[in-house]
């Protein structure tokens, strides 16, 4: 199926890896010039080098964007690389320590993770959102999580309250974008796989030498993940590119789960 990406601009924010490089290159594959952006030069111009050897247009762009200073000069730079922003994928984030809890996160913790999930969206939000709506068209899609939608017992609940918030600010955005020709939505992963998590699972006691498809029917299961494997970036990519499409001109609003079930609701 057609897209209809062509010559559209996307910004991925934190692409250098992970979900993030697996959104700009499936941008890429349907003819939006992507800008790759991360902290880590290397990679980042790894994930570019990538798209450009299977006939994309990519570039980097380098930047911290949990600083108003950091963050402003990777909007200076997205907007250079070919002059303007059509879509904006604010991907950057996570857990600021993963081991945190009620008992050990102090608010600076707190603050940390905010800044990294939710105002670094907003600063970004703040310096391409001007452009799109004059053109009359953008699009601005939130990584989220299910983490925001149901938080998890005891671990992390600065960055399941930082997600909430982000899907919270995307709901706003799309109200205060009626009519402009902009849409904004969220999308919510579930328990995406990583080589670290593939790692982990790998790991537990008696999966040694077992295949990994039986391992992660078993995970998948572990965590009522209802479609039988675990989430690939991939799966993230796909709507991802889907909300960034002309196609979803009437999804506006929404944060879509892609989870595999775990959440499984009429709500």
């Amino acid at each position: 199926m057609d897209m209809d990406l062509s010559g559209r601009t996307a910004l991925v924010t934190g692409s250098s890896a992970g979900i993030g490089a697996a959104i700009a290159k499936r941008l890429a594959s349907e003819g939006s010039r992507v800008v790759v952006h991360g902290r880590n030069a290397d990679r980042a111009k790894a994930v570019a080098d990538e798209i450009r050897a299977s006939g994309g247009e990519a570039r980097v762009v380098i930047g911290d964007l949990s600083t108003d200073g950091g963050a402003a000069a990777a909007v200076r730079a997205a907007l250079d690389c070919w002059g303007g922003i059509d879509i904006l994928v604010n991907n950057a984030g996570g857990p600021s320590n993963p081991s945190l809890n009620w008992d050990n996160a102090g608010p600076s913790d707190w603050v940390a993770t905010f800044q990294l999930n939710v105002v670094s969206a907003v600063r970004m939000i703040g310096g391409c959102l001007p452009g799109m709506k004059e053109r009359g068209w953008g699009r601005v899609i939130q990584i989220g999580s299910i983490a925001g939608i149901s938080p998890a017992p005891f671990t992390i609940p600065d960055y399941s309250a930082a997600k909430a918030a982000l899907h919270a600010l995307t709901i706003h955005l799309a109200k205060s974008l009626a009519g402009s020709g902009v849409t904004a939505n969220a999308v919510a992963p579930g328990l995406v796989i990583s080589s670290v998590l593939e790692d982990y699972f790998r790991s537990l006691p008696g999966n040694a030498e077992r295949a990994w498809e039986d391992i992660e029917k078993d995970a998948a299961e572990s965590f009522s993940v209802k479609v039988g494997e675990l989430t690939k970036p991939d799966h993230v990519a796909s709507l991802v590119t889907y909300l960034a499409s002309p196609l979803s001109a009437h999804v506006h609003g929404a944060v879509l789960r892609a989870d595999g079930g775990i959440l499984s609701s009429a709500a």
